[in-house]
């Protein structure tokens, strides 16, 4: 890419666990000013703290475990999802474990990048590669 050419909005989905929801937060605050040049899809109340909070432009699907996870992996599918951030609980058992598993399953053999922490979501939205990134 030509340093005279401008980046297209990329589209960035974006996932917490409850217990991940204030670091996924953080994360985000830390990054808005890049965050609100992209277009936003998040799991309901991931989705409800970006925009409250941070007024973000967001696009909100259903909550995890009423089949967020699962839009959000049909959306990678459909090739309309250039990164994922999912903030996920190692710790705590989820009830909606096998959508948890699927969504990052399906990231994975579609190519998207995928961050499951700040370090990893730091190193992907700051990374030169990521405005080369196709868009979705």
């Amino acid at each position: 890419m030509s340093s005279n050419q401008i980046p297209r909005p990329r589209r960035i989905a974006l996932v917490a666990h409850d217990n991940r929801k204030k670091d996924l937060l953080e994360w985000a605050a830390f990054n808005v000013e890049t965050l609100m040049r992209h277009r936003l899809v998040a799991t309901g109340t991931t989705g409800s703290l970006l925009h409250d909070r941070l007024e973000l432009a967001v696009e909100r699907l259903e909550s995890g475990p009423l089949g967020g996870d699962l839009q959000i992996g049909a959306q990678i599918v459909e090739g309309q999802i250039d990164m994922l951030v999912f903030f996920w609980d190692p710790l705590e058992p989820q009830p909606h474990d096998p959508d948890v598993k699927a969504l990052l399953r399906v990231a994975v053999l579609r190519d998207v990048p995928t961050a499951c922490n700040r370090s990893t979501a730091d190193f992907l939205i700051s990374s030169p590669l990521f405005a080369m990134l196709p868009a979705a």
